[in-house]
């Protein structure tokens, strides 16, 4: 089964909590949905977020589509936590970006956006709240369009010539190819998606679960799957401590796969002794909400928690990712499956706060 990490992001009031509990709910992942108003949404576990009806810290929850495991992650979308947000940028394949149909674009949807580009993150658009009154789909979408950039296209409509030649025309390979034969094909949507040349639009309304399934459907579709190397590699992107107060280091696998008592290390060139230091991943768990379950090895494109690192911080790579790797750090050992010789993470945090501890959660 793919592998397929999506974030969630928006300005405040947008819908997002509300979207991630439709998608959870339509992809089957909830039996029934949660609303912040009613402070019994999935994905705000922390007593602070559902005091003030907002999202705070990141989280993450896990359904599956037709053949795609979905890690989604959920970030905040007031700006005041927006380095909340920006940490996740660095582990996501895509990325949903939730307008509001009766606000449009709106000064921190701008500062998402560049953001999104900033990471290279794939990007699909889900206007949402088309139920109220003031919502006008055309103005929304040209909005976009001026705002944001003109490969924004109305994905919820009828894939007729129109469709394909404003589709095709964000490229110019594919609208070469296209006025030579006439064909658009999945493959060439999927690959302008990834290449941040289209930007898929759906409207509809999360509260109402309309059209909510047809932009899973679409997401399915278009959206690319990374393919990852043998060889071991993680980004971490944020540090937090569970209930009991268990440091937990939140990580995304890039290549190979990580087992329970890997031996991880930073040590590369031109780090001093004093500096360095060697620990075993003691647990791995995969959060979904609240809950957890542990798992004995993490393959590829799974973002998990990991218990027993002491001295990790967010921003810094592992393995495949460790700057210097390629000068001579080992990368065959245990948590590619190898002999237990430990692996480099280095230090790698994104501009913007990348590498600060998240707020709640670090000593």
């Amino acid at each position: 089964m793919k592998q397929l990490v999506i974030g969630i992001l928006a300005h405040v009031d947008a819908g997002k909590t509300t979207l991630s509990e439709a998608l959870l709910y339509t992809a089957g992942a909830i039996p029934a949905l949660g609303r912040v108003d009613h402070r019994d949404a999935y994905l705000d576990t922390h007593a602070l977020e559902r005091d003030r009806g907002i999202t705070i810290f990141s989280k993450q929850a896990v359904f599956s589509l037709k053949d795609t495991e979905v890690t989604l992650l959920d970030t905040p979308g007031h700006v005041d936590f927006s380095a909340e947000a920006e940490r996740t940028l660095q582990v996501l394949d895509c990325a949903i970006l939730v307008i509001s149909g009766t606000d449009g674009v709106q000064a921190h949807t701008r500062t998402l956006w560049r953001l999104l580009e900033r990471y290279h993150v794939p990007t699909f658009l889900f206007i949402n709240k088309m139920d109220l009154a003031g919502a006008d789909r055309s103005a929304v979408l040209a909005g976009l369009k001026q705002r944001l950039g003109s490969g924004c296209v109305d994905f919820s409509g009828e894939r007729d010539e129109s469709f394909r030649e404003e589709a095709a025309v964000c490229d110019e390979s594919v609208l070469e190819r296209y006025l030579e034969t006439g064909v658009l094909t999945d493959g060439d949507l999927r690959r302008m998606v990834g290449k941040r040349k289209l930007f898929p639009c759906w409207f509809g309304s999360a509260l109402k679960l309309e059209g909510v399934s047809e932009f899973l459907e679409g997401v399915e579709q278009y959206a690319p799957v990374p393919a990852y190397p043998e060889t071991f590699g993680a980004r971490i992107y944020k540090i937090a401590r569970d209930g009991q107060g268990t440091r937990l280091t939140y990580l995304k696998v890039t290549g190979g796969t990580l087992r329970v008592k890997s031996l991880l290390t930073n040590r590369r060139p031109g780090l001093g002794e004093d500096q360095v230091w060697e620990e075993k991943a003691d647990q791995i768990r995969i959060y979904s909400g609240a809950k957890f379950r542990t798992v004995e090895e993490a393959p590829a494109g799974t973002v998990c928690a990991v218990t027993g690192l002491s001295r990790s911080r967010a921003g810094e790579g592992l393995g495949l990712d460790c700057p210097g790797a390629g000068a001579g750090a080992d990368l065959s050992g245990a948590a590619a499956g190898g002999d237990g010789s430990p692996h480099c993470p280095g230090q790698s945090a994104p501009a913007g706060g990348g590498g600060s501890p998240a707020p709640h959660c670090l000593e």
